[in-house]
């Protein structure tokens, strides 16, 4: 016991004094600064989500019959495999490019669970922008509001805990039950036209039953933090969110777009630098004037490249602009739009060109298979 203790009691004496505090592992304050080190999503165990009333409200009619015909089955095999070689060549790009990249674990996510409220397969961890949120030091693990993704955060689990161990604040929100009261059952959406007329008396497939959000519904720069209304984020969501930044000195700002599907913010209004953001030609923010008196820069991206016959299963061609920021004079950008790398040679930003198509077929961009977990630089305002 004298020894145990002789060695406790040295252990202050032998501590480095000029030694530095360990770096903690999480800070990220904007959408720009310096990358450090990324998560990058999976396609591996990939599953099409069955077609539930959440679905249905935020994918597009002509691929209805596909989630009708493929639900809780894997996605096109031959795709996918193209779609694994893409992202593999996304992460070695990073590398090459100084960013250290984590990875979330494979998981089978056909195997179907059951909660007191509903069954349903998994859908996928291939969209680490949806589910998680850095905010400074802290990382937020989102609830989401499709049922598929109830569990998601399983691929996730052990890298967070990792991250907290070396010094990360980790907050999970509050759990949606995603019982039937949490979504419209009786959502009246049949065409295009009724998606820009629920759109704009403010109907969503989600009610205001419990809080709901989806990480990627949250744009961030530096104190001021902009949120959407949209068919996976709701009004009790943003509040939450607005209570647990603000008294960290946080501004959470509702805005709001012309689009006939709100489903995650960062195809429509996508801030690259300070004081810069891409806001899509096609839906307009009812709030620019708001960044525009603060003397902000608007730039409207170029229409999309896309083949019409490329399949999109779960998002709009406007992936373009769904870019990742290596830092302020670096972009990573789709190989395949040249129109919006001419874009970015405009402003002074060099263009990294990736190829992502098969895997943009799942839901996402860029910024949507990403999440920036450190970035080098402070808190600052910009608005």
């Amino acid at each position: 016991m004298q020894d145990l203790a002789q060695e406790d009691s040295a252990k202050p004496e032998d501590a480095k004094p000029n030694e530095s505090p360990k770096k903690n592992p999480v800070c990220s304050y904007n959408e720009w600064d310096p990358l450090e080190e990324v998560i990058v999503g999976r396609v591996e165990g990939a599953c099409v989500p069955p077609f539930t009333v959440e679905v249905k409200a935020n994918t597009y009619e002509k691929n209805w019959s596909f989630f009708v015909k493929n639900g809780g089955k894997p996605f096109p095999n031959e795709h996918m495999r193209k779609a694994v070689e893409e992202v593999e060549e996304f992460c070695n790009i990073l590398k090459h490019e100084g960013v250290n990249v984590r990875r979330p674990e494979p998981v089978n996510w056909s195997e179907v669970y059951k909660t007191p409220w509903f069954e349903s397969p998994g859908l996928y961890a291939s969209m680490p922008r949806d589910i998680l949120l850095v905010v400074g030091d802290e990382i937020i693990e989102c609830p989401m509001a499709w049922r598929t993704r109830f569990f998601e955060y399983r691929a996730y689990r052990s890298l967070i805990k990792e991250y907290f161990q070396e010094g990360a604040n980790w907050t999970t929100a509050p759990k949606p039950t995603m019982a039937d009261e949490l979504y419209d059952q009786e959502y009246p959406m049949r065409s295009v036209e009724d998606r820009h007329k629920l759109a704009a008396e403010g109907k969503f497939v989600t009610t205001e039953f419990e809080p709901c959000f989806d990480a990627a519904d949250f744009m961030r720069a530096g104190r001021d933090i902009f949120a959407q209304r949209s068919q996976v984020t709701n009004f009790m969501g943003i509040e939450w969110m607005r209570r647990h930044l603000e008294p960290k000195g946080y501004n959470v700002h509702t805005i709001s777009f012309k689009d006939p599907n709100p489903m995650h913010i960062d195809a429509t209004f996508n801030i690259i630098g300070p004081g810069l953001v891409l806001s899509n030609p096609d839906r307009p923010c009812h709030q620019i004037d708001m960044f525009k008196k603060a003397g902000w820069t608007i730039v409207h991206p170029p229409t999309p490249e896309m083949p019409d016959g490329h399949p999109l299963w779960m998002s709009s061609k406007w992936l373009s602009m769904n870019v990742l920021m290596i830092d302020p004079k670096r972009v990573v950008c789709d190989s395949n739009e040249v129109a919006t790398q001419k874009m970015f040679e405009k402003l002074g930003i060099k263009t990294i060109k990736v190829n992502l198509r098969h895997a943009n077929s799942l839901g996402g961009g860029f910024h949507c298979w990403t999440c920036d977990v450190r970035r080098r630089g402070g808190l600052e305002s910009y608005l």
